[in-house]
């Protein structure tokens, strides 16, 4: 299990917003589909199912640049989010775009963040080494703003802090 490093990370809530009672769904999962979703996603998706939880997850195999306002508001929608930080996570813009509005609905709407760092590890994530720093390559030969690489990398910092569960490929 990874470890909260930063106090000021823990799971707080903004308190000028109010608190929601109702929610559409339990869980968002948000994970890199060709990395994860024939085996791991599918498993966990399933088990929470069984388990009683409505869980919102984007089926569509396409990668695309732009998160639809219908997302956004599945996201926020969601009481628990789920994040599988596995391997190519990191060179979706379409996964770190999702993180930022994750993160955005726990600081300000109270959703609780769930990590899972599927064969990869979390000082990886935290400090994008590794594939992580890979991917940040790859965005950077796209000429990616520097402002939304920054952003991103924030994104990735913060959601490794979290407490979450350290699942090795075995």
């Amino acid at each position: 299990m990874a470890s909260d490093q930063d106090a000021s990370s823990s799971n707080s809530c903004n308190f000028n917003s109010t608190l929601r009672t109702c929610y559409k769904y339990d869980i968002f999962l948000s994970f890199r589909g060709e990395d994860t979703r024939k085996g791991f996603t599918d498993h966990l998706y399933y088990a929470l199912k069984r388990s009683g939880f409505s869980v919102f997850r984007d089926d569509e195999e396409l990668e695309r640049e732009v998160i639809s306002k219908e997302l956004l508001q599945a996201i926020e929608d969601c009481h628990f989010a789920i994040v599988v930080l596995s391997k190519n996570y990191a060179s979706s813009s379409w996964c770190l775009n999702e993180l930022q509005h994750i993160l955005y609905s726990r600081d300000n709407l109270c959703q609780q963040v769930f990590p899972i760092f599927y064969a990869v590890d979390p000082s990886n994530v935290r400090n994008q080494k590794g594939s992580f720093e890979e991917a940040f390559v790859g965005h950077q030969m796209l000429q990616r703003d520097n402002k939304v690489l920054k952003s991103w990398r924030e994104s990735l910092t913060k959601v490794a802090n979290l407490s979450g569960w350290d699942c090795k490929d075995r």
